[in-house]
């Protein structure tokens, strides 16, 4: 019989780190960049991030806690997400500092804003992948008894893509080309999606 460590959440997992969001991994990044009523920049990366739907194309993160990124979003309605690749990781983390909403998160990760098409906050021109988005919902979160939990489900429609060509051969978008990174845990840990890391498992007919 396999020996297992097993808990309740409730009661703490009696271990050094938890091992919730390691387990739940590799997750994409959600590097959002929003802008609030006034103009005023942010970006800021969400580890709580995924697509949802194909038709309309949804994606959505979940912010613990009500951070600038909700309000301004609240505020205007529409976000870019941005992928996250191995060249970007530093400057990705530096946009994870806790400053003022005044501050220029764009700044402090030496990041270039490129204007959007059909959406007012800048896409990350470094990135080579960006989806400009509608907000389609805010959702606070709430646990199985139906208290309301400090977190909220921020879900856009995406109106604008943007791909490096490069990325793309014989008309196939190519994932691992792009060496995303993808988070793993604890405070720290990142696992890069590379070519050799690849394989291909058709669905059964």
């Amino acid at each position: 019989m396999t020996d297992l460590h097993s808990y309740e959440p409730s009661n703490g997992h009696g271990l050094k780190h938890d091992p919730f969001n390691a387990i739940i991994a590799p997750r994409p990044i959600g590097w959002i960049s929003s802008c609030d009523a006034e103009g005023h920049v942010n970006l800021a990366p969400y580890s709580f991030f995924n697509a949802f739907n194909y038709t309309p194309p949804l994606i959505g993160f979940s912010s613990t806690e009500r951070k600038d990124t909700v309000a301004n979003i609240e505020q205007t309605g529409e976000f870019v997400w941005n992928l996250v690749t191995m060249d970007l990781a530093h400057a990705m983390n530096a946009t994870a500092a806790t400053v003022p909403p005044e501050v220029d998160e764009f700044e402090l990760g030496k990041l270039t804003k490129l204007p959007s098409r059909l959406v007012k906050p800048p896409r990350v021109a470094e990135s080579p992948v960006s989806f400009e988005c509608r907000m389609s919902d805010i959702i606070q979160l709430k646990a199985a008894d139906g208290t309301r939990t400090d977190a909220w489900l921020t879900i856009g429609e995406v109106v604008a893509v943007h791909i490096d060509k490069r990325l793309i051969k014989d008309g196939v978008y190519q994932t691992a080309l792009a060496r995303p990174i993808v988070r793993a845990g604890r405070r720290g840990d990142y696992f890069e999606i590379r070519p050799d890391a690849m394989f291909e498992m058709p669905r059964p007919a």
